[in-house]
């Protein structure tokens, strides 16, 4: 839309309120709302000023004053106001020089666009996220000096199995929960609801369905989209799904290990590189891939172990990160394989169809963040024709450790990510799309905020260990 359209679409719908949102670098959504009356033609150009200085890992408190430039490309009416709002996506600019803050995520994810267009190479990256989450009845957890704990429940949870009273059974199975359908699947209709408003705020759905955990795993497929779009419709699915959770009295988490012994939640990314309408992947090489492909998986293996900062980027990731519960560990490639870090998936001779499937991002990285690193990894396998070796087309998880020595694998943990990162992040720099400054404060923030805070406090788990030792 247009900036006149949006006016024209704020009337008919009756907006009282304009809401404009952006990302903080962690990849949560923001927010700051005003009267529909501030809303103009001039507003898309002069921004709306808030205060930086409290986001995450943005700007000190001397230097916070900041505007909001909204995109009307991605307006929609909230579905969940109960005064009727205009929602759009902003970037973030400085109201001195009017240039894009760099730690804006979104201008980023924009500079990662403008560096594969001015590479000559393609025109367009194509994402499909696949983003699973777990629908909960409740949550409980602290952390303080004397005490620490969570607590999960969830009806459908195996665990409930045993339980006196208002107990009907059908739960799924621990690692048996992929496409029952009711009332195994408590969470058909709860689906479905997310569904239709996410429809209603304008994202494409493919389809959605029961993952393999128990106590309510869950995955809705978006349509592909270009990189821009496709980061700006996680972070509206995230909204949709916590927000019909909630009304339905769920929680929803997009945590990737919240339930011990049993699958994580990923965020495959399904991605393909297209010039002048044409896809670029297809071809005659392995599994129907191109030389370009084959090369643009060759840098995703080789700059796996330092993106892993960036789409794994919590302590929580690694518990995901471990083999035996269908995660990628190993860093290899193959057709149809779920065991490979990149699959290729066979389902379409179609040209247009083909591309390639990165499995170890989760849904707790920042889309932005994740999806132009990914591709900015992939560009540098096309640029220094990296060969990705030889497929793997065995299930890995069934290899010897003589056989594993040679297949390199992700990192163990966060702390060990974030070193990777450290050691090897010149692919991000090209173009100026990732800065020196900005990997600096990302790593700073990771490792200050999360994984030595994790570290420094004592899990429940060791007191069952070595209390009495």
């Amino acid at each position: 839309m247009s900036p006149k359209e949006v006016l024209e679409f704020a009337k008919k719908n009756d907006a009282k309120q304009v809401d404009l949102r952006f990302a903080d670098i962690p990849g949560l959504w923001h927010h700051v709302s005003y009267p529909i009356t501030q809303l103009s033609e001039e507003s898309f150009e002069e921004g709306f000023g808030f205060d930086g200085s409290s986001i995450r890992a943005w700007a000190a408190i001397s230097e916070s004053d900041m505007l909001l430039i909204p995109d009307p490309n991605t307006a929609f009416m909230d579905p969940f106001a109960e005064v009727p709002t205009l929602v759009m996506t902003s970037d973030v600019v400085d109201p001195i020089t009017h240039q894009h803050y760099e730690r804006d995520p979104r201008w980023i994810a924009k500079k990662a666009e403008m560096y594969l267009a001015n590479s000559g190479i393609a025109d367009t990256a194509y994402f499909g996220a696949e983003a699973e989450f777990f629908i909960f009845d409740n949550i409980r957890f602290d952390q303080n000096q004397h005490c620490g704990f969570y607590f999960i429940d969830a009806e459908e949870g195996r665990w409930n199995s045993g339980r006196e009273k208002d107990n009907l059974g059908y739960r799924p199975r621990y690692k048996e929960g992929y496409f029952p359908v009711p009332p195994t699947d408590h969470y058909q209709d709860l689906r479905s609801e997310m569904v239709q408003t996410m429809l209603r705020c304008g994202l494409t759905v493919e389809c959605h369905h029961h993952e393999v955990a128990t106590g309510g795993q869950a995955e809705i497929d978006l349509k592909f989209d270009s990189l821009v779009r496709s980061a700006d419709a996680i972070l509206l699915y995230k909204y949709c799904i916590r927000n019909v959770a909630n009304q339905y009295g769920k929680t929803v988490t997009f945590m990737p290990k919240p339930i011990f012994g049993d699958n994580g939640s990923g965020m495959h990314c399904h991605q393909s590189l297209w010039k002048d309408g044409q896809p670029l992947f297809a071809g005659d090489c392995y599994a129907g891939l191109s030389q370009l492909a084959l090369w643009y998986i060759g840098g995703l293996l080789k700059h796996a172990r330092a993106l892993s900062a960036i789409i794994a980027p919590t302590t929580n990731s690694y518990k995901r990160l471990v083999p035996g519960y269908e995660a990628p560990v190993n860093l290899a490639y193959s057709r149809r394989n779920r065991s490979a870090a990149v699959r290729i998936p066979m389902y379409s001779s179609n040209p247009k169809a083909k591309r390639i499937e990165f499995r170890p991002p989760d849904p707790s990285a920042n889309p932005y963040l994740a999806f132009a690193a990914m591709m900015m990894a992939g560009l540098d396998g096309v640029l220094n024709k990296i060969n990705p070796g030889e497929p793997l087309d065995k299930d890995i998880y069934d290899l010897s450790p003589e056989e594993l020595r040679d297949v390199p694998a992700m990192p163990a943990s966060l702390d060990e990510a974030l070193t990777c990162l450290e050691e090897d992040h010149g692919f991000l720099m090209k173009g100026d799309v990732f800065t020196e400054e900005m990997i600096e404060a990302y790593i700073d923030y990771k490792r200050k905020n999360e994984a030595e805070a994790v570290r420094l406090r004592p899990h429940p788990y060791e007191f069952a260990l070595y209390y009495d030792i």
